[in-house]
């Protein structure tokens, strides 16, 4: 099991010799092993990683569940940086999206809207029929208006294509969650 957490830094591309490839920087790490939870003591396995360090404590804390048998690899304070993952390696990344406040169900849902003639006045982007006649209710679950956005999202299979190793950078091809400093959490899939 590898993980690392990081903070998103931007979208670029990188040039290749027939194509263009659409890359996501982020600095990854450097983290240190913060707590190693057992299941005598906590009843669970887990690896507790912090990452940017300050005031003697960790700014993020993350866990990450790890099997019996990897749970010797780590020891309190281990530091671990963009060298645990390889090129070309496929990883999952985590991170919370962009909030885009109270949203109407055109932009929500992607929903068609109504005619802008033939009757219809004020209505080009309403949601049309909430409910039917019989239960007197509408059903819960029902695609609406509302809060968009602003909730933890996993993309998997992103493929790592280039690592600097001094400045702590992974270049992943594609795009992940969030806006510029969202904090990610990168895994082996």
């Amino acid at each position: 099991m590898k993980f690392l957490l990081g903070k998103k830094l931007k979208m670029s591309q990188i040039f290749n010799d027939k194509t263009t490839i659409p890359i996501t920087l982020i600095t990854a790490g450097p983290c240190f092993v913060a707590q190693i939870k057992t299941k005598e003591k906590d009843k669970y396995q887990s690896v507790q990683i912090g990452f940017e360090e300050k005031n003697k404590s960790y700014r993020y804390l993350k866990e990450f569940k790890v099997e019996e048998m990897e749970i010797g690899n780590y020891k309190t304070g281990d530091r671990l940086d963009a060298s645990v993952f390889k090129e070309r390696e496929k990883v999952k990344i985590s991170g919370i999206n962009k909030g885009k406040g109270f949203q109407g169900a055109v932009k929500k849902w992607g929903f068609h809207g109504r005619n802008a003639t033939h009757g219809v006045k004020h209505e080009e982007r309403t949601l049309g029929s909430v409910g039917a006649t019989g239960p007197q209710k509408v059903f819960k679950g029902k695609k609406m208006h509302g809060r968009m956005g602003n909730k933890r999202v996993t993309i998997k299979n992103l493929e790592i294509i280039k690592i600097d190793l001094e400045n702590n950078l992974i270049a992943v091809k594609g795009a992940v969650p969030g806006r510029k400093g969202t904090l990610v959490e990168i895994s082996n899939s």
